[in-house]
Order: C-alpha cells, then sequence, then structure tokens
C-alpha cells in the first residue's frame, strides 16, 4: 500500500502532497492508531528541516520555518484490506504568517488528490479543528508525537 500512497494526493492543493514525503525520515517504528486522525493508522513522517529536531519529541520546543510533518494514514476494513485514508500535514511557516496557528499551516488532503481544506487557502475554517486539537501541545510548538513504545530510537 505504501507504494500506491504517493498516487493517491499528488493533485492534492499543497506542495507536500506531490513530493517524495514516503521517502522522508520516519519517526515511529511503524503504523500506530491515533485517536487524533479519526481512530485511523497513521505514521509520522519529517521533511530534511523538520527532521533535525522531531526526533527530540517531548522536549522539542521549536520547529524551524519550512519544518513539514506528514502522516499518510488508512483503515483496515471488516475484509481485512488496507484503505487509504486522508495525507495530514503540517508546515511551519516564516514567524508572523499566522498568530492564531502559531504560524503552521494544515492540510488535507484526500484519497484521490481532493483538498479538503489548507489553512489560509481551500476550505481554511474546515481545517480549524487542527488548529484547537494541537492547541493542547502549545509546550511542544503544537506537536503531538507516537507513543513511545511506537517511537523510533
Amino acid at each position: 500500500m505504501k507504494a500506491d500512497w504517493p498516487r493517491a494526493y499528488r493533485s492534492g492543493e499543497h506542495w507536500a502532497a506531490g513530493k517524495d514525503w514516503p521517502k522522508w525520515k520516519s519517526f515511529v517504528t511503524g503504523p500506530y492508531i491515533a485517536d487524533t486522525h479519526g481512530g485511523r493508522y497513521v505514521v509520522n513522517l519529517a521533511n530534511k528541516i523538520a527532521a533535525k529536531v522531531y526526533g527530540q519529541f517531548g522536549k522539542l520546543k521549536s520547529m524551524p520555518p519550512g519544518g513539514t510533518i506528514v502522516k499518510p494514514s488508512f483503515t483496515v476494513g471488516m475484509d481485512g484490506k488496507a484503505r487509504p485514508g486522508p495525507l495530514f500535514i503540517m508546515e511551519k511557516m516564516t514567524r508572523g504568517w499566522n498568530a492564531e496557528t502559531h504560524d503552521w499551516r494544515y492540510a488535507m488532503i484526500l484519497p484521490g488528490g481532493k483538498t479538503y481544506g489548507v489553512t489560509k487557502g481551500v476550505n481554511s475554517r474546515g481545517m480549524g479543528f487542527c488548529q484547537e486539537c494541537h492547541a493542547g501541545a502549545a509546550e511542544n510548538d503544537m506537536l503531538f508525537f507516537a507513543d513511545e513504545e511506537f517511537r523510533t530510537k
């Protein structure tokens, strides 16, 4: 299924949707269920900028601008088959870009490439739930991390 992920999101309206994010550094040992992402299985991948600090996990204080985290997701049906879910994207923008989101741009790209929303873009209002949830992680620059049992060393 991992080979199919990039094609599923390529036409989404965020630059990361069409990039080589499956090759980004993974910070989990494998997929885990994320209640905060609809009870779907996700993996946490970081671009080169984010990878420099994301592995600090709960000690991370600030993500540099350009740091981008993607969480491709999937569900497993009663038939045992995996089906792609949304691609969740967090991108740290430059200071002052959007005080309400602490300068994070959130995006959700649906399978098939339809863009559900992008902060300050398509359906920006619909992305408010990302901002609201991530506000609970203010001490880590709005970032949540996988439980320790799933983190890479």
